[in-house]
């Protein structure tokens, strides 16, 4: 069989947990093969705030994450086809994953229309109109080579209800067929289709059995991760993945902390992406299994301590607490240093996942991270009741004295408040 007639994409599930949902498998793509479960660095524009594509590499990091409405407005359809695609752009060898713009249609609402043609944006950059139509979309995509794309969806806030929820689903289905239809480089690049449905699980479960009868090589489950409740959050990932074909990947848009990553493999996810590493780098806050240390507080100016003792990454391997906390948010190469820790982290942490799936002993890798992610505060109960539906049963938290426990948990929460705080202010 020569190049032009393997798929694009496959995909084989190569171990399962005897317990839970959780699955880790080998996608084999054009320009690399993928272990999953993963996590995709975002690089919105076409690249990593902070991190050079051979950084990545380092990281051994598989697949990254661009973003279509970004990239069609710069640097353009025309550079990136007169560039030979997005990976020769951006000097990235390995696969690439695009979001197909329809979250902009939540994101940057006020400066956009829907209608069944597709979404009226106003330019950010300059105020000037653009139609991201399902065609388009997919012709930018196209452009930019990604070895997997997304289908232009209605997105909705998550926590809309009535009519308009099913009206977007059932665009969404539309829009799909016309992505397909539009779709030119079907030998090099796969499209997936996007379960919506909100938060209502009879539209989910349609627009699963929907998508299935068409000829695609994955499923991505979208509008999640953007204001619902954790329970209604877990439920409607569990009720896709039921419904969801077990020999094809499937994708969990815009989901990257690290509890919820462990809950959503438990659940059968294999992909994920967020800009949460890189971005909350951004503001001093290095990622760790007990949460973040966010080094901008005084406590680490004489902490000699590398963020994770074991840590690969160039940053542990080199770098103190202090240092950091020295020129965290104060010098540009603090967002560098800290992203490529935070990014090892996430990566390693999917690495943990799948080790533990093909030893079969994933349930014990959750409660050992679940203890040490919680240490210093209870479990909480949605992580308990998701887990639980895939049969991985936590050990009850440890007593605590008020003396031991109490000060580290309320310092916890104003760090983690404070650093919330000061990211939306920025956004």
């Amino acid at each position: 069989m020569g190049p032009s007639q393997i798929p694009p994409l496959t995909y084989k599930v190569v171990a399962e947990c005897s317990v839970s949902k959780a699955r880790a498998g080998l996608m084999t793509l054009r320009h690399s093969e993928v272990s999953t479960p993963v996590f995709m660095p975002v690089g919105t524009q076409g690249t990593l705030k902070g991190i050079l594509p051979d950084q990545l590499i380092e990281l051994n990091c598989q697949i990254l994450l661009g973003n279509t409405y970004h990239l069609g407005l710069r640097p353009g359809i025309e550079t990136l086809k007169k560039a030979g695609g997005l990976h020769k752009f951006m000097g990235w060898p390995r696969a690439i994953l695009t979001d197909s713009g329809g979250f902009q249609m939540v994101s940057l609402l006020q400066l956009a229309e829907i209608d069944e043609h597709g979404v009226n944006f106003r330019s950010p950059f300059d105020n000037s109109q653009c139609m991201l139509t399902p065609e388009h979309s997919i012709q930018i995509q196209n452009a930019i080579g990604a070895d997997i794309m997304m289908q232009l969806d209605d997105v909705v806030k998550t926590t809309t209800t009535g009519p308009r929820v099913e009206e977007a689903m059932e665009r969404t289905i539309r829009w799909v067929d016309r992505c397909i239809e539009a779709h030119a480089r079907d030998d090099d690049q796969s499209l997936f289709p996007i379960v919506q449905g909100g938060l209502d699980v009879p539209l989910r479960q349609r627009c699963v059995s929907a998508l299935m009868e068409r000829q695609v090589r994955g499923f991505a489950v979208g509008g999640l991760s953007g204001g619902e409740s954790k329970h209604d959050f877990w439920r409607m990932v569990d009720v896709c993945t039921g419904y969801l074909p077990k020999d094809k990947p499937r994708y969990l848009m815009g989901v990257g902390f690290a509890a919820d990553l462990v809950v959503c493999v438990a659940l059968g996810i294999d992909m994920f992406d967020c800009v949460f590493p890189t971005r909350t780098a951004r503001f001093g806050c290095a990622l760790v299994d007990s949460g973040q240390l966010n080094l901008k507080q005084p406590k680490y100016k004489v902490d000699m301590e590398p963020i994770d003792k074991d840590c690969e990454c160039s940053t542990c391997k080199r770098y103190t607490r202090s240092y950091l906390h020295h020129i965290a948010t104060n010098e540009s190469v603090s967002c560098s240093l800290l992203s490529i820790h935070n990014v090892a982290y996430q990566l390693r942490l999917m690495r943990g996942m799948r080790e533990a799936i093909q030893r079969d002993e994933f349930p014990q890798f959750v409660a050992d991270f679940m203890a040490r992610h919680f240490k210093a505060e209870p479990v909480p109960a949605w992580i308990r009741e998701a887990l639980s539906a895939v049969n991985i049963q936590l050990p009850a938290d440890p007593e605590r004295t008020d003396d031991q426990e109490q000060k580290p948990k309320t310092e916890k929460r104003r760090e983690t408040a404070d650093v919330a705080e000061e990211q939306v202010a920025s956004s």
